[in-house]
């Protein structure tokens, strides 16, 4: 292992230099490392940070010095790729990527939407117009925006509560929702707000998506079943209505159902598996409703359900309405956009990295905002980038947004063309789409890894998922965002403090626990305080320093032997402390002497 560290004085580095061609071969290599000290003159900045004339200073030098060109990639993002797009190179591969995407998309946009309890026309709606507005103003080139499955559970549980999903009220919440949430997204992209949601840790999304997707199946698994059951985010409900609707059960939707779900989850294993044979796990969704329609005309039986009659053309402008329920909705935008911060911006993040550029994420949420409320006037509910549409875009060769057009392409052909086929799909094979994507949510590894790593995060991640199981959606998510910050309070609140010794034949003190062999002195503890100290940890801080000066270890101190300890002394470069801190911390001190 290699150790790096800073030494201010030169002579000093000389004879550290010494000293470590000298030392023992078993003993760890040191790197010694000139310390550049800055300019005295170089920073004209107040001691206490920048003030608020030098950053707007700052900011209108930024302001001046952008060119049209810089203007035009703030405003619209597209410009990006656009000017610099290679079209012999990029073409084919985006236009293939966006087929693929379409393909797939079309049978999950009209699941998605039963699920949120719509009609499946507003899935087609909403996978419709928000690709070609994201294409222009977000700025993830591989990023798939659409109906998704956690934002379809999220906007069924909290519309169901407030009105029967079959009354037209209810489509009209829903639209609703699509422009709160846009809006809500845009304003918190302009303010750059998008850090806050970096104190929701990846324990509480992994077991809320978790818990989800559990929810999310078992609430389609009533069209397998042949009868109705009661739509409920606790899963305590849902199995009693499971049960107790058992004297309607019907083999047909069954079996049928069964078969194409198996069908999908070979084709999804063939396909991630099988390099060859990767365009199976595109074509699984669509194979679905090929199959399932097949099978409905050839066997024709009353006892499945079919989807319908599915109204033919594209959405027309209206504005949404219903505005006197925005109240009763807000809670509900504000989770939904928390959920595409996390999941959109995290997959958007992952792709741009791997296809070598840089995505700013509040730009990202701006353009995911400007895609809902435009979205919200032609009839979409609220959309979101979608993890595995977005995984098989990437894997399928997408260079850029143009694939998302594509895409908006074959959605509008399928809204113009294709909606009396789409009449005789059965109930169960949209099903059975939804549940074959909703399982690869459940993330029991993350759980496993989490417990052999971190038992805190283990725990948040049982908590969120079991109150989210059992409390709801809402519930599990203040919850588990609740105990997150608890724990992020409390590791402030008691920060980790190392008592520091010297290694050997250099002047560098590292903790003693990492490195047994640093030297400590009797009579004298060196204590490096690992966090900023502020009123919240003074009081930790002082009664830990106590203990440092009471517990005396002799056993592997250098020097005479004393009974007691005699200096502490308190690393503290680079920590941050307020003057009314340090007032009280001292005065800890003083009173506990």
């Amino acid at each position: 292992m290699e150790i790096s560290y800073a030494s201010p004085s030169a002579s000093s580095l000389a004879s550290s230099n010494s000293a470590l061609s000298s030392m023992p071969s078993s003993t760890r290599p040191v790197k010694v490392i000139p310390l550049q000290h800055p300019s005295t003159t170089s920073s004209s900045s107040p001691a206490g940070g920048y003030s608020a004339g030098v950053l707007v200073k700052k900011w209108t030098g930024k302001v001046k010095q952008m060119t049209w060109i810089n203007w035009m990639e703030l405003l619209l993002p597209c410009s990006r790729w656009i000017r610099t797009y290679k079209w012999r190179e990029y073409l084919q591969s985006d236009l293939l990527s966006g087929i693929t995407i379409g393909i797939m998309l079309v049978p999950q946009a009209m699941s998605y939407a039963k699920l949120a309890g719509l009609q499946p026309i507003y899935g087609l709606y909403s996978g419709f117009l928000p690709l070609f507005v994201y294409a222009f103003f977000g700025s993830s080139r591989q990023l798939a925006v659409g109906p998704v499955a956690l934002v379809s559970l999220l906007v069924s549980n909290v519309l169901g509560g407030i009105v029967n999903s079959s009354e037209e009220l209810y489509t009209e919440l829903a639209i609703l929702l699509a422009l709160m949430v846009g809006v809500l997204e845009c304003v918190m992209g302009l303010l750059r707000l998008g850090w806050l949601i970096r104190f929701i840790s990846h324990s509480v999304i992994s077991g809320f998506t978790t818990a989800s997707a559990v929810v999310i199946g078992l609430s389609q698994v009533k069209y397998f079943l042949g009868y109705d059951v009661s739509r409920s985010s606790k899963i305590v409900p849902l199995i009693e209505s499971i049960i107790a609707g058992a004297d309607g059960f019907l083999w047909a939707p069954f079996i049928m159902g069964s078969v194409i779900l198996a069908v999908l989850q070979i084709m999804k294993h063939l396909g991630k598996t099988r390099k060859h044979l990767r365009f199976l796990r595109v074509a699984g969704p669509l194979t679905a409703v090929v199959m399932g329609t097949t099978l409905a005309k050839v066997l024709n039986l009353p006892s499945i359900s079919l989807v319908g009659d599915i109204p033919q053309g594209l959405p027309k402008f209206s504005v949404p309405k219903s505005f006197e329920h925005v109240k009763s909705l807000i809670p509900t935008a504000f989770l939904i956009t928390g959920v595409a911060i996390l999941e959109s911006v995290g997959i958007a993040k992952a792709l741009a990295a791997k296809n070598g550029y840089e995505l700013d994420s509040n730009q990202e949420l701006f353009g995911l905002g400007v895609s809902n409320v435009v979205g919200s006037f032609f009839s979409a509910y609220p959309t979101t980038g979608s993890f595995s549409r977005s995984a098989v875009n990437h894997e399928s060769g997408a260079k850029t947004s143009l694939s998302q057009i594509v895409t908006g392409i074959v959605m509008g052909g399928a809204l113009l063309f294709l909606t009396p086929l789409f009449e005789h799909i059965p109930q169960c094979a949209l099903a059975a789409i939804v549940i074959s994507a909703v399982i690869t949510l459940v993330d029991y590894d993350e759980a496993i890894f989490l417990w052999r790593i971190n038992k805190k995060d283990f725990l948040l991640w049982v908590i969120t998922a079991i109150t989210t199981l059992f409390l709801g959606i809402e519930i599990g998510v203040l919850i588990g965002v609740g105990v997150s910050l608890a724990f992020v309070i409390h590791e402030s609140a008691n920060p980790h403090m190392a008592v520091l010794g010297r290694l050997p034949g250099t002047t560098v003190y590292r903790n003693i626990q990492q490195y047994p062999e640093a030297y400590t002195y009797n009579g004298i503890v060196i204590v490096r305080i690992d966090a900023p100290i502020y009123f919240a940890n003074t009081s930790y801080i002082s009664d830990r320093l106590r203990e440092y000066e009471v517990e005396v270890d002799r056993s592997t101190g250098r020097g005479p032997d004393v009974e007691r300890v005699y200096f502490v002394v308190i690393e503290m470069a680079r920590k941050l402390i307020h003057p009314y801190t340090l007032f009280v911390f001292m005065l800890l001190m003083v009173c506990s002497s």
